[in-house]
């Protein structure tokens, strides 16, 4: 295999669609939710895959992930944006190996001089000090505790978690210092730490919420082909549930004329399985994340592309994604009305949301030992 050297694309607008002879073979992405590894938005050339018709691909081994180190300096990300409830959160890795190829974080790999396609899934960065670093910053003069968020951006339960245990950590932290949290997840992972959790639960500390998009087991695996199967997720929104944790589900997202046909049936198991809280983000397709998303529909649901992003324009002014705060989450016009209505006629019917869970700083009690100067007298 070969790679052609292209000029950069003045817009990702402006972005053909990944041709076939483009997208690296099945044999070696198998397991993955990208087809393509397009070069990232910020690098002075593009670099692309071909097949130069000697089958040449056939003799590359399948990507494997690849895990480096990142000594951050810091590991509490603030943000200021009106739509959303936390203004602080956590990202213990970057990229992700669930490999959701509707990610809305994949364009953050681009900071990387990375793709957001399958190098968002395979090359992966963690961060060792994380929890060190967590009780520095908690320790700072004047830190005013407020509801720490994990994985609004990449998961923190992604099958590497298993071996670098960073979640655990932090984890332990914010348990000893008496700190709240709130963790959304697509992995059955997290009951490994319902031990924590559950001791944090007592005094008010934590919520978990479980992302699940589909019910539909062979739609999940090639749309989210490494996070946990629907029937896992909803297993460990039964067992946090029955160790005294709150526990929600979020539909997130919500894929019209693919997934929205669900919505009904994925709030009943949800609270079947005990889950007391139930919210939805519609589809977002920003920057890359588009052209990766409508490639997927061609190879995968061919007969659903038109209806799918034609939904998607219509509430949406038109775009494929439109990033107008109070909009981006739920979208715009009837359609959008539409799916809104649903939700929350069922998750009322249901009795879900009946008491949002508001979590505590009463508990918290700044560390001592985080690495902060001492004071000369």
């Amino acid at each position: 295999m070969n790679a052609g050297v292209l000029p950069a694309p003045d817009s990702l607008t402006q972005t053909a669609l990944t041709a076939p002879d483009k997208r690296i073979a099945e044999d070696r992405r198998r397991g993955r939710g990208a087809a393509s590894n397009i070069s990232g938005r910020f690098e002075a050339r593009s670099l692309e895959s071909f097949d130069d018709g000697w089958d040449s691909q056939d003799d590359l081994p399948p990507l494997k992930t690849d895990v480096q180190t990142e000594r951050a300096r810091t590991i509490i990300t603030r943000n200021e944006s009106p739509d959303i409830s936390f203004d602080r959160s956590i990202n213990p890795y970057r990229g992700c190996e669930h490999g959701c190829i509707y990610c809305f974080a994949r364009p953050s790999h681009a900071y990387m001089g990375l793709s957001a396609g399958l190098d968002f899934e395979t090359k992966l960065f963690a961060k060792p000090n994380a929890a060190e670093l967590l009780e520095r910053e908690l320790s700072r003069p004047g830190y005013i505790p407020r509801v720490i968020a994990i994985g609004t951006n990449t998961d923190p339960y992604q099958p590497i978690e298993r071996r670098h245990g960073l979640m655990r950590g932090i984890l332990e932290v914010l348990e000893t210092c008496g700190h709240p949290v709130a963790i959304v997840t697509k992995s059955a992972l997290v009951v490994r730490d319902a031990d924590i959790l559950a001791r944090m639960a007592e005094r008010n500390l934590v919520k978990v919420a479980l992302s699940i998009t589909t019910l539909d087991r062979k739609l999940c695996r090639t749309m989210e082909p490494r996070a946990s199967a629907p029937h896992k997720r909803l297993e460990a929104v039964r067992t946090l549930n029955d160790a005294g944790i709150p526990t929600a589900v979020m539909m997130a997202p919500i894929i019209p004329a693919l997934t929205d046909s669900e919505i009904e049936a994925v709030l009943e198991a949800a609270f079947e399985h005990g889950a007391q809280e139930a919210s939805f983000i519609l589809l977002r397709l920003p920057l890359e994340v588009s052209e990766l998303f409508r490639d997927w529909l061609l190879r995968n649901r061919p007969d659903r592309y038109r209806h799918v992003m034609n939904l998607i324009r219509s509430m949406r002014g038109g775009k494929d994604y439109d990033a107008k705060w109070g909009e981006r989450m739920r979208g715009r016009g009837p359609y959008a009305d539409q799916i809104s209505k649903r939700f929350s006629l069922t998750a009322k019917r249901l009795g879900l949301n009946l008491r949002k869970k508001k979590l505590s700083t009463d508990h918290f009690v700044q560390p001592q030992k985080g690495g902060v100067q001492l004071s000369l007298f």
